[in-house]
């Protein structure tokens, strides 16, 4: 892992911001299983039409109240559809929070909050967790580059299962964001294991259970702890 980090260079993690929670779910439930193109035409659909001046994003009070029959119009299926009436709901309601009462809250919090959501599924929160709100210690153990970069930095034949990477990744904490933005980038550069080092050795990040050790960040993390408005 060591040479996969010299590999790949410093970490590189940005958050990118949304003005709203709700509008953060909202682009992640309209880029479900199409791709970047065809989502990025149906939300300038979307914001064309029910947004507010300026091109602002629709707001959940307008969703709430629009038919069914206006959103498919603009390209969502029915499936979609549902998620997005859900999701206003859930906004208008409360679970699903504004932006400061979201970056109160803790990892945990947020992934059961925000997955009472219809169509919103763990995998979708952790990858707020780290692209909007910079969370440093989310480690996405259901992705499958996650488990592929794993796979090919430690010279597995098969993928790890989702439990043995939560069990192994724990020693990772608390940068596991950074450990799963390495194990990423493991499969982009496409390098064998031997070409990573040939035999496994720990991160350059200081692990849970070295005691004798002071924790550092990881090559190139910035601290997001002091966050800008965001998802």
């Amino acid at each position: 892992m060591a040479a996969l980090i010299e590999a790949a260079g410093p970490y590189r993690l940005r958050p990118v911001h949304c003005d709203s929670p709700f509008e953060h779910l909202a682009r992640a439930i309209a880029s479900q299983q199409i791709s970047g193109a065809a989502a990025r035409a149906i939300l300038g659909r979307f914001v064309a039409t029910f947004g507010g001046k300026a091109g602002a994003f629709p707001r959940p009070d307008k969703i709430s109240t629009v038919r069914d029959e206006q959103l498919r119009a603009v390209g969502f299926s029915a499936t979609k559809v549902a998620a997005l009436k859900d999701l206003a709901r859930q906004t208008l309601a409360g679970v699903v929070p504004d932006t400061r009462t979201l970056e109160s809250l803790d990892d945990a919090a947020i992934v059961t909050r925000l997955t009472q959501v219809r169509g919103i599924g763990p995998w979708t929160v952790q990858m707020m967790l780290m692209f909007q709100l910079g969370r440093l210690d989310v480690l996405p153990r259901d992705d499958y580059g996650v488990r592929n970069g794993f796979r090919i930095a430690y010279g597995k034949r098969e993928l790890p299962t989702p439990a043995t990477l939560e069990k192994f990744g724990a020693r990772w904490a608390p940068f596991r964001s950074a450990a799963a933005w390495y194990l990423w980038r493991a499969v982009e550069l496409g390098r064998s294991f031997k070409d990573f080092g040939g035999t496994p050795r720990r991160v350059g990040i200081r692990t849970s259970d070295d005691a004798t050790s002071t924790r550092r960040r990881p090559p190139g993390a910035r601290n997001h702890s002091r966050r800008r408005r965001a998802d």
